[in-house]
């Protein structure tokens, strides 16, 4: 058998036969009429697939010479060679395309192995061997969901922008998706907590623009960041807006996704890992634990809180961006009523090789972490869970190399 000529066939709207109702047939005449075509299956017997789809009109009956009529592609799937056989040879002389299933070498037309990830569609035909081609088709497909194989447009396009979450810093924690929106992106506007590592793998003509934020120095005002997003994206250029942990837990995801929206661009939320969550986690600290913790809480130690409502809340308490105030929080806590001696964890660097934790109560909390000097971005928590830090770190098993 030759290689073939490869195509894609629009079908939407053709009269397709199946003649044949099991499983193979199912699969092939459900294909078709997500393709939209008018599919018409043909057998004395079908599988309830079939019978389900009202799509699909059935004839409950073997197969005659006239069902070929006004068809534009058939399939023989009936697992009878002798029906196949006679199909294909009707189909021969009635100059109709035949795909036989049970036999390629016999065929007029081979059906691939098919990968669909978002508008791309790859086809993979292994020399007649359905289980080479699956594997081909699975290994293509995983590489494109993952953003290793280049994904990005080369024709022009309507401009779009994503807001993606790349987690709370180890590159590996990011969704196979937001690798994947990096892979397409014409322009990355980054964050300072975004996995920055993942920058080296775009290409040289990928615009990598910074955006990020410290206390007190902002790279670009929080203005700047929309205006750029919606002036980028009506130049035609797909923007990914990468930040750390996700978008919408105090990232301001929510206002970028507003600006692009009243300005009639397409935005899509790719939601990340958030480092409320996450770092805990990596650093041996349930946020939830039977008879300590049923409930927890995410604040932002920017904002002016209301320490006596968070003093008073029962289970965990977490707290962002905090890092240059843990003297001010513990104190705040104690007088509006917490217990002193309430375990803290202050980690540092969560989920990256620069990981440290700091073990305290709220009492100990402050002058612990000036001896540590520790620094941004750090995540706080205070809970009798933080004390578990010590035991499960401990046990854990080594993470493995970065991706």
């Amino acid at each position: 058998m030759n290689g073939g000529y490869p195509l894609l066939l629009d079908v939407s709207g053709k009269r397709v036969l199946v003649v044949g109702g099991g499983a193979v047939g199912a699969r092939r005449a459900v294909a078709l009429a997500d393709a939209g075509a008018a599919v018409e299956v043909v057998a004395p017997f079908v599988v309830s697939e079939i019978v389900d789809d009202s799509r699909i009109v059935v004839a409950a009956r073997a197969y005659v010479r006239s069902d070929l009529d006004g068809a534009w592609l058939v399939h023989a799937c009936t697992g009878v060679d002798a029906v196949d056989a006679s199909v294909a040879a009707d189909a021969e002389r009635a100059g109709v395309w035949c795909v036989r299933a049970s036999s390629a070498e016999s065929s007029s037309a081979w059906t691939p192995a098919v990968a669909r990830v978002d508008d791309v569609v790859v086809a993979v035909n292994a020399g007649g061997d359905p289980r080479r081609a699956k594997g081909l088709r699975d290994a293509i497909r995983l590489l494109l969901e993952t953003g290793a194989l280049p994904m990005r447009r080369a024709r022009s396009s309507a401009g779009r922008v994503a807001l993606v979450g790349g987690g709370p810093g180890d590159p590996g924690l990011i969704t196979v998706r937001g690798r994947r929106m990096l892979a397409e992106a014409d322009v990355v506007i980054v964050d300072r907590l975004g996995p920055r590592s993942l920058l080296d793998e775009l290409g040289p003509d990928v615009e990598v623009i910074e955006a990020g934020k410290a206390r007190d120095n902002h790279t670009l005002p929080q203005g700047e960041i929309n205006e750029l997003l919606i002036s980028l994206a009506r130049q035609g250029k797909f923007v990914v807006r990468l930040k750390g942990g996700d978008p919408f837990v105090f990232g301001r995801g929510g206002e970028e996704m507003l600006a692009c929206v009243q300005a009639g661009i397409a935005c899509e939320v790719v939601p990340g890992v958030t480092s409320a969550i996450a770092v805990p986690a990596v650093a041996g600290i349930p946020l939830t634990y039977r008879n300590a913790a049923s409930q927890f809480t995410v604040v932002t130690a920017h904002e002016d809180l209301d320490w006596f409502k968070l003093a008073d809340l029962d289970g965990t308490l977490v707290l962002l961006m905090g890092a240059t105030r843990v003297e001010r929080i513990a104190k705040q806590l104690v007088e509006a009523g917490r217990d002193a001696q309430t375990p803290v964890a202050i980690i540092e660097n969560g989920t990256t090789e620069a990981e440290r934790t700091t073990v305290g109560t709220l009492d100990t909390i402050a002058g612990l972490a000036g001896l540590a000097g520790v620094q941004a971005p750090a995540v706080l928590v205070v809970g009798e869970v933080a004390a578990l830090h010590g035991v499960l770190a401990a046990g854990r098993a080594p993470r493995g190399g970065r991706l």
